[in-house]
Parts: structure tokens; C-alpha cells; sequence
């Protein structure tokens, strides 16, 4: 059940989007070249941001804001310091809302590549252990929380689960679930319906890749919405898409 400070919120960003950067097409909020954020419920938002490579191009990810009075929950930031600061500003600036809450998916730059700024701002951060080990193995920020397999709590008025069922793209991949919206951020250990292949192996643990995906649907039968890590959100077709993309890889 959506709360009414909530629901007025989206309304007013969907409106507010008139006047900053509205696409024509969907109610995309531009916040620069390089973040975009897409409501997807109220109080829900999809933030994506764009990053140049020499070896893949230009390309998006994908993070999630959750918004309740007047707090944001952000899961996983854009690449770097820079445009984490954009986005953690534009929502204090633009929205009146203060983030003061972070989950990081796994240890690569497009999910916690700006935690060394929120810790700037006060933010407080949880990871899963896996992922803590690699920030130290690289000299990355540290997390305030961390957790093992699962971590269950209220963010304001919103249940959130966090779960660890095993690897995928990498050892310490985690997906976030809210029941209460029956919306699931898988990030990198989901691919989009757009995907042809299973991406970045560099880290991935492609053995245990097809188990994990089938305990995520496994343990949430009831999902509606899907993000992954890039590229278009969905329903629990993309979870089946995935362990489709993971057999194709084996048996290739």
C-alpha cells in the first residue's frame, strides 16, 4: 500500500519533469548528459547512468531509488564520485529528499564506484561480506554494515530483503527485493531480454550462475517488476532469459 506523502511525491516529480529535461516519449527525468531517472511506481525510480568505454561504448546501468518521507534508500551508484554526487544532488536540490541509505549489489565501479562520496555526506552503506573482502583486496571505501546471506528491515514505512544466494556475474553479487511492491533489483546477475550474451566475465562465476538465478525465483514466485544491472527492466522473464544465456554459454 502506497503511502499518500508518497504517491503526492511521484506526482509532483512526474509533473516537475515538464520542466526539466521530460522525454516526449516516457517520463524519463534528464538530470545530465550522463543520469537519467525513470519513475517506475511511486515512490520507486530507476536511476541510469552512462559510462564511455573503449572496449564496450557507450553503455547504461542501472540503480534504484526507493523514496519514503522524505528519505531515499539508493541501491548500487553510478561509476564514479562525480556523477554519484550529481545524482545524491539533484535529489536533495531538485526533490527535497535526503539519501541517507545505500546498498551496494557487488564490488564492481557501477555499483559501489561512488560510495567513497556518500561517505563524504554521511550516508550510511551496507554490503555483503563477500563484497566487503574485495574492498579491502582493492583498496576500495569500506561499508558500515555488512551481511552474510540475508538482511531484512524496514527503510522508513518499506520492508526491504536483501538476499545472497550465490555467484553469477561475480562471487558477491546480491539482489534486493520489496515484497510490499513485489519489485526485484537483480543489477549485473540478471540480464535484460536485449542480451545475447552474459557480458563482463571477467569476475564472473558462470559455474554457479544457473543455481543462483534459480533460487532467486525460487524465493520470489511473486515478482512483477525486474531491473537488471543494464539495460530495460521487466517481469520474471528475465530471470528465465538469464538461465537461458547461462545454458547457452555451457553448452557453446
Amino acid at each position: 500500500m502506497f503511502s499518500m506523502k508518497r504517491l503526492t511525491l511521484f506526482l509532483a516529480t512526474v509533473i516537475s519533469t515538464f520542466l526539466t529535461g521530460f522525454s516526449q516519449q516516457t517520463n524519463i527525468i534528464s538530470i545530465n548528459q550522463d543520469i537519467e531517472l525513470i519513475p517506475i511506481t511511486p515512490g520507486f525510480y530507476i536511476h541510469v547512468s552512462y559510462t564511455n568505454s573503449e572496449q564496450y561504448g557507450r553503455y547504461p546501468s542501472n540503480g534504484m531509488i526507493v523514496v519514503e518521507n522524505g528519505k531515499a534508500l539508493m541501491i548500487d551508484t553510478p561509476d564514479n564520485d562525480l556523477k554519484t554526487g550529481a545524482l545524491y544532488n539533484f535529489l536533495a536540490d531538485s526533490m527535497g529528499i535526503e539519501t541517507t541509505l545505500f546498498i551496494g549489489g557487488h564490488f564492481h565501479d557501477d555499483c559501489i564506484g561512488g560510495l567513497g562520496f556518500l561517505k563524504t555526506k554521511g550516508v550510511k552503506s551496507i554490503l555483503n561480506e563477500r563484497t566487503r573482502k574485495k574492498c579491502i583486496e582493492f583498496s576500495l571505501p569500506l561499508p558500515d554494515t555488512t551481511f552474510d546471506k540475508t538482511m531484512d528491515f524496514s527503510f522508513e514505512d518499506t520492508p526491504v530483503q536483501i538476499r545472497y544466494f550465490g555467484g553469477g556475474h561475480t562471487i558477491d553479487n546480491i539482489v534486493v527485493y520489496f515484497p510490499g511492491e513485489k519489485i526485484l533489483f537483480g543489477g549485473c546477475l540478471i540480464k535484460s531480454l536485449d542480451s545475447r550474451g552474459l557480458g563482463n566475465l571477467a569476475d564472473a562465476v558462470v559455474s554457479e550462475w544457473k543455481s543462483t538465478i534459480e533460487k532467486v525465483i525460487e524465493a520470489f514466485p511473486d515478482v512483477e517488476v525486474v531491473v537488471p544491472g543494464h539495460g530495460s527492466s521487466g517481469d520474471a522473464a528475465l530471470l528465465h532469459h538469464t538461465v537461458e544465456l547461462v545454458q547457452q554459454y555451457n553448452n557453446r
